[in-house]
């Protein structure tokens, strides 16, 4: 066989195999005019070679399972020395990844500092400091997943909220508590999720709690006595949003979705994992008393709330 058969054969280059007959890998026979003459044997180690320098062997170091197919043998890790280089090959490939998993931890460090300094370096942010919504999402429409809430008795569920305590939403206490969820907040040191501006209402949750961080003190003031964020993320998550934000109040973990089951809450499913949908519940004397849904834009819901309290008041 020629050159160019053996390359289409063993599936490589031409000039790999000149290579490996330069390192002594693979020596073709001569013709009287001098042309190389290539034979099964010579594919069969090509192949060899190509198949151990995918697996990360170098192509220097594959003469062991070479010289172990010329020997005689059906496999070329049949020999000894061939399980030598296999634990060589395994103990380098294992220092090269130590040595990139320590670069990669160091670059993730770096970037959370830079991140979390980043978004620290506004004392106080006002809600134009913060991470601006693109213009052109698409707001959600009313599909009537939240019609039957108005007027129903919060159930007694128990969730854990940020600060590590014990929630019953039965067992608020009267007067007026804002409930608002959420599907997820995102973090400054982690991109948004590929394809998460395309769903309707989904983008903006922490444009929102910072909202209603900065109209906390306006709420209250309007007679909401309690206010809690609500999403099926950690309690670990919620503890980590409530101290980078500053948020004067508790976030609640839902990671069960616990309150949704027992109010036929809407959620959605991304990339296989089920979330909230955007939706605020006003509850008074532990009866849902009004139902914002859908919510949007959310960086202006805390302050669409405030408008609905004092016209409710009014």
């Amino acid at each position: 066989m020629r050159i160019g058969e053996v390359a289409r054969l063993a599936e490589v280059s031409p000039k790999a195999i000149r290579r490996y007959e330069a390192l002594g890998l693979v020596a073709p026979a001569r013709q009287a005019n001098g042309y190389r003459e290539y034979d099964d044997d010579t594919i069969r180690l090509v192949r060899e070679i190509r198949v151990l320098n995918r697996l990360g062997i170098p192509v220097e170091e594959t003469r062991p399972f070479l010289e172990c197919l010329v020997a005689g043998s059906e496999h070329g890790d049949d020999c000894p020395e061939s399980l030598a280089e296999y634990h060589r090959a395994i103990d380098d490939l294992t220092a090269q990844i130590d040595v990139l998993t320590a670069r990669r931890d160091g670059l993730i460090q770096r970037l959370r500092e830079a991140a979390y300094r980043r978004s620290d370096a506004v004392p106080v942010p006002g809600p134009d400091d913060l991470m601006k919504l693109p213009a052109d999402l698409v707001a959600p429409i009313d599909d009537g997943a939240a019609a039957h809430l108005a007027g129903v008795r919060v159930p007694a569920v128990s969730i854990d909220d940020s600060s590590g305590e014990r929630i019953d939403l039965a067992a608020l206490g009267p007067g007026r508590t804002v409930i608002y969820l959420y599907p997820l907040t995102g973090r400054p040191d982690a991109d948004i999720p590929a394809g998460w501006n395309d769903i309707p209402g989904a983008r903006g949750c922490t444009p929102q709690s910072c909202g209603f961080r900065d109209h906390y003190t306006e709420l209250r003031a309007a007679g909401v006595d309690r206010l809690f964020g609500l999403s099926s993320q950690t309690t670990s998550y919620q503890h980590e949003v409530v101290t980078r934000l500053r948020l004067p109040f508790t976030m609640l973990s839902d990671p069960d979705f616990r309150v949704a089951d027992a109010l036929s809450l809407p959620t959605f499913d991304f990339d296989g994992t089920r979330l909230y949908k955007r939706l605020t519940l006003v509850i008074r004397d532990g009866v849902i008393e009004h139902v914002f849904y859908p919510v949007f834009p959310p960086d202006r819901h805390a302050a669409e709330l405030l408008r609905w309290l004092h016209e409710k008041e009014s």
